[in-house]
């Protein structure tokens, strides 16, 4: 129907009350306004007042109109948890188990590691002294990756102490005055750290190249690196303290194995510096140079002087034959009645020659070629020579 048609067009409101209603209506809201306006600087004088009544009149108001906003908040939560109640459950029986594994594991490891501890008489490594420092600067270049901490020797640091941040291995002090000292970082060119991989215990070098994920060169073992792999220091070369955390290795586009640093979760701003001594630094090398032998034991004792008694035995005196003083004993006259070695040198023939080839004149028929003739009284090879006569000097006296 249209509005011509309607009943209601017979009905003329006048002008007057029309504008004096919309005046009356804008007074309201602009009063409200003013009275809900919660700023600082309106406090003092009347308005602060009304402004004070107008709260405490609305405040049980407010309170009621919200309950049913606050009930149907609690009530959609309520109904929510309910509905997820069942896949909740289901996760945490799940995360149970494998925490209740994994204590056992845990447990089952520690009670074997006491274990061989014991049967090893193994030296645990005593706890690691730290120096809390603040990094300062940092100098970044495509050669060059360092920090400057607020640590320096006035703390007890010493040049290659390692430093960490709250995440992992930050990198080693290199130089350092009496109250600042400087970080060389795993990425930096010159940086060479010797870790392992936690799976197979394969030891690597980390080498920084200046990118952001340092390369993991000389990886020893066939296999022994995978994608996610935990990599640690290995305490090789006294470099850096074993089984502190360094990042996890990764495989980039051309194949070459690197390093995502645990350090590189957060900005460096702080850092540990651990004040460590690797072993064969805090022994005395004078005391490693000694050459003084370990004292002797009394059987070795005994023994060193049974042999020095034996060594200083004077010698057996002669046996004295049955023919008296001057004759010699039995076995010594077997030796007298010998012949002297002159005699008998002299008994055997002085030269002798090969023995003689009889096949020689067989082969010298059958090849057709005349046999030498030997004049008489020469020598021939096939010839044993008489022994010579004894000269005078060998004449029996």
């Amino acid at each position: 129907m249209a509005f011509r048609d309607s009943p209601f067009q017979a009905i003329k409101t006048p002008l007057t009350w029309a504008a004096a209603a919309v005046a009356v209506v804008v007074a309201v809201v602009s009063v409200a306004l003013l009275l809900t306006d919660h700023r600082t600087a309106t406090h003092a004088g009347t308005y602060g007042a009304a402004r004070g009544e107008f709260d405490e009149v609305m405040e049980p108001v407010t309170n009621v109109l919200s309950a049913p906003v606050r009930w149907l908040s609690g009530v959609g939560g309520a109904t929510g948890n309910y509905f997820f109640a069942v896949r909740q459950n289901e996760d945490l029986k799940r995360q149970i188990k494998e925490l209740q594994h994994w204590r056992d594991a845990a447990i089952a490891l520690k009670n074997l590691n006491l274990r061989y501890e014991s049967l090893l008489k193994l030296r645990t490594e005593p706890p690691i002294p730290m120096v809390a420092a603040r990094v300062v600067s940092d100098a970044r270049g495509p050669y060059s990756d360092a920090r400057l901490a607020d640590a320096g020797s006035n703390s007890g640091v010493k040049i290659g102490n390692p430093a960490m941040s709250e995440n992992g291995v930050v990198g080693r002090i290199i130089g350092m005055t009496k109250g600042a000292s400087r970080i060389l970082l795993l990425t930096d060119v010159a940086s060479r750290t010797p870790v392992l991989i936690d799976r197979s215990n394969a030891r690597a070098i980390l080498t920084g190249d200046g990118g952001p994920n340092p390369r993991l060169d000389f990886v020893r073992g066939f296999n022994s690196v995978k994608d996610g792999d935990v990599v640690l220091t290995s305490g090789d070369g006294g470099l850096y303290p074993r089984g502190l955390p360094v990042g996890v290795a990764a495989r980039d586009y051309r194949g070459v194995w690197r390093v995502r640093l645990y350090s590189d979760r957060a900005a460096i701003d702080f850092v540990r510096i651990l004040i460590f001594d690797d072993f064969s630094q805090a022994v005395s090398q004078a005391d490693l140079a000694e050459t003084s032998l370990p004292p002797l034991s009394k059987d070795e004792q005994a023994q060193m002087e049974a042999a020095r008694a034996a060594a200083m035995k004077p010698p057996p005196s002669p046996v004295v034959g049955p023919g008296g003083a001057g004759a010699p004993s039995a076995p010594q006259a077997g030796l007298a009645s010998a012949p002297p070695a002159s005699a008998a040198a002299h008994a055997a023939p002085t030269t002798a020659g090969p023995a003689p080839d009889k096949a020689a004149p067989k082969a010298a028929k059958a090849s057709g070629r005349p046999k030498p003739k030997i004049p008489k009284g020469a020598y021939r090879p096939d010839e044993v020579l008489a022994p010579a006569p004894p000269q005078a000097s060998d004449q029996p006296q």
